[in-house]
């Protein structure tokens, strides 16, 4: 009995094992071959786990098997532990590239050729390598796909860069006739640290660099597909209302698409154990929830990015939600962390995904929720629905005795409040309900939506109470000049969500204002919707 393909977590996909998506269709096989064919070295950069190495790798094995090129992957990220030591840095990227050619093109003269040269000049061992091996064959050219590159460190990667810049002259007869550079970021990105504590860029290292290519995320059409890869092998279905949740969850991030698909149909044991338990929309929304609370190393990489002062001057805009905040921003700083798959700026600057919008405030607030004395049961009605009134009136007595102090220790002070007061949300609505947050640059305002199961058996599936919060920070003119765009949007965002409570949590921030001044409730309608506003 054939053993059932899963969805991949974890290394390259092998397609034996893994459902996946042609990997030379997600990188266009036939742009790359047309910068091969014309000699070029470029750059192939992609986040972490997005499926870079599944098609690099895929790429060599192509070129190989059409027989007009020689083409090695070789991932040499164990250089990296030389960092300034060049001669430890290019011994171990020789031993590497010897290895692989051997894997790759059954030659095993490069391995005698490095034992004669370990004592070589380390300056120059790779350009002498790559000469070597080029020489072995000129009826086929060289092809070089270096992966994580961008691990290397200071004086090691700048030897690494320059040697493959001296060599290109002689392509290809020479030397590999294309060399591309896969990594985390573009060459651009490159900040490199010499020992001498010269900072040198990586474009000035490897000007020969003719392109910069992206791999993209998966289009929601092979998302589908993807999934779907899973119901032709197993007979299992998936409740087509999940594909949209899955989009906005994901924005097609490969490994989010297939951590959610693997969570759902392998961790779930009530449906792996049972195919034919077609899976529905509340299956998908534990799924999430799971894996969210697991913080699995992709999730843990995102969120130490998070602490970079580049990530932050960028991150922190978006939370607080506001255009007037932080307009000095680098367009070399956002554009790195577009490169990271931390944002999107199309059709407008927000985070990438909502499994990312969910997760940045939580990890960002997770110790002060570990300090919040304030319990769930404290606020849950005798018919279980949640007395979000009294919610926000312990808020604000909170806000009021601890926000100056805890402020101070956030490192995105900027959006303070807002992250505040969802880590007291998170702090009293997890276990039992969930909130989905919405960020936009230039909205000005946050959005946060709870939905509570008001019967604990049903869960999800039984009656469910849903509230709408909009935050907004009140920094000059007057109240009913922030009222006037506040509750538009909170009417608008609770039909949107179909709830039947909505509130609008106003942060003044005005310099002059004291605590007796910003610390207040009122009742409003609007368009025939009653809302509560808070002062806080």
């Amino acid at each position: 009995m054939p053993i059932e393909k899963q969805f991949n977590t974890a290394g390259p996909c092998i397609a034996d094992d893994h459902y996946l998506i042609d990997p030379l269709e997600r990188i266009d096989y036939r742009s790359l071959l047309a910068l091969i064919d014309s000699k070029r070295y470029f750059v192939l950069y992609a986040p972490r786990q997005t499926g870079k190495t599944t098609s690099i790798r895929a790429l060599a094995d192509r070129l190989n098997a059409e027989g007009r090129y020689r083409a090695v992957y070789a991932n040499i990220e164990a250089a990296q532990a030389a960092r300034h030591n060049v001669v430890a840095g290019m011994n171990t990227v020789a031993s590497v590239l010897v290895r692989q050619i051997g894997f790759y093109t059954g030659e095993q003269a490069m391995t005698d050729w490095f034992e004669r040269h370990q004592q070589h000049d380390a300056h120059d061992l790779i350009t002498g390598l790559l000469t070597a091996w080029s020489q072995l064959d000129r009826t086929r050219p060289t092809v070089l796909l270096l992966d994580e590159v961008d691990a290397l460190m200071g004086d090691t990667l700048i030897s690494l860069l320059r040697q493959l810049r001296s060599g290109y002259a002689e392509r290809p007869a020479n030397f590999a006739q294309s060399v591309i550079l896969c990594g985390v970021r573009d060459i651009r990105d490159y900040r490199i640290h010499s020992s001498q504590n010269e900072i040198i860029t990586g474009g000035s290292a490897f000007n020969v660099k003719a392109a910069s290519l992206r791999v993209g995320n998966f289009v929601r059409e092979e998302i589908e597909a993807l999934w779907l890869q899973h119901t032709q092998a197993t007979g299992q279905g998936f409740d087509a209302a999940i594909f949209p949740a899955l989009w906005e969850d994901t924005h097609g991030q490969p490994w989010l698409v297939n951590a959610l698909g693997h969570e759902l149909t392998h961790e779930n044991a009530r449906i792996r154990r049972d195919r034919t338990c077609p899976i529905t929309l509340e299956d998908y929304r534990a799924a999430r929830e799971n894996l969210i609370q697991r913080r699995d190393t992709h999730l843990d990489q995102l969120v130490d990015k998070l602490r970079e002062p580049r990530v932050q001057a960028v991150i922190g805009p978006l939370l607080v939600a506001e255009d007037s905040v932080r307009l000095d921003i680098k367009p070399d700083d956002q554009q790195y962390v577009e490169d990271l798959g931390l944002i999107r700026t199309r059709p407008e600057v927000t985070l990438a995904n909502r499994i990312y919008a969910e997760i940045i405030p939580r990890e960002l607030t997770w110790i002060a929720q570990t300090r919040i004395t304030q319990q769930q049961v404290w606020f849950v009605r005798a018919d279980r629905s949640l007395d979000i009134p009294k919610l926000l009136a312990a808020f604000q007595q909170f806000f009021r005795e601890h926000s100056e102090s805890w402020l101070e220790h956030f490192d995105y002070k900027e959006a303070g409040p807002q992250l505040l007061l969802q880590a007291f949300l998170q702090r009293i609505v997890n276990g039992g309900g969930r909130i989905d947050r919405e960020y936009g640059l230039g909205r000005k305002r946050t959005d946060l939506y709870i939905q509570w199961p008001l019967d604990e058996a049903q869960g999800y599936y039984g009656p469910v109470q849903r509230i709408v919060l909009e935050l907004k920070l009140w920094r000059k003119g007057t109240l009913e000049k922030v009222l006037e765009t506040g509750l538009p949007q909170t009417v608008d965002y609770a039909r949107q969500c179909g709830a039947a409570e909505a509130h609008l949590l106003i942060f003044d921030r005005r310099p002059e204002s004291d605590w007796n001044e910003r610390v207040w409730q009122q009742a409003r309608v609007h368009a025939g919707y009653a809302v509560q506003v808070w002062g806080a």
